[in-house]
């Protein structure tokens, strides 16, 4: 069938496309075949930290900043979820899009977020991570295996921690 003959064919066939692309990404991300790109930047007193330092851990990636409320919203959640897990070889890696480290460190402690790896370039949406981890909107989770694969994006409130006890119900 022509495409130019019917113009909707090529709307369908595009979305087809990337439906079949998301689902494939999807699936990657379900088996854990794609590997977590790493990255360095500083934390909050200027200590380089790099993602490759957690292998041997289940680290979740969470990406937020001081004036994101949905963030801070999210964050007694994310406290919650790292004392029940932190005995399991379980961490948070929280990447802030902050653009002015008072205010990131003042949400820190505000929100009680108690583990102690917490990074940033300081560079607000011009940070290279978005682009990196492919979001455009935060708060936006990774989670990353023992291994450095990641297992899930995206995940928030109940259904993250399903995912992380999952992952551990699995696990010897």
């Amino acid at each position: 069938v022509s495409q130019s003959r019917y113009p909707g064919t090529k709307a369908l066939n595009t979305q087809y496309s990337q439906l079949e692309s998301g689902y494939q990404q999807y699936d990657q991300i379900e088996k854990g075949e794609i590997t977590a790109p790493n990255f360095a930047l500083s934390d909050t007193e200027g200590k380089r930290v790099e993602l490759s330092q957690f292998r041997g851990q289940l680290v979740l990636i969470d990406f937020w900043a001081s004036w994101c409320g949905p963030c801070r919203q999210e964050n007694p959640k994310l406290v919650r979820i790292y004392n029940k897990f932190k005995r399991k070889n379980f961490t948070i890696l929280s990447v802030s899009l902050d653009d002015d480290a008072t205010k990131w460190k003042t949400a820190i402690a505000q929100d009680g977020l108690v583990w102690k790896n917490h990074v940033s370039d300081l560079r607000g949406w011009n940070s290279g991570m978005p682009g990196l981890y492919g979001f455009d909107g935060i708060p936006f989770t990774v989670l990353v295996n023992p291994d450095g694969k990641i297992i899930g994006r995206g995940l928030r409130g109940h259904a993250l921690e399903d995912k992380i006890a999952n992952f551990y119900s699995k696990t010897p």
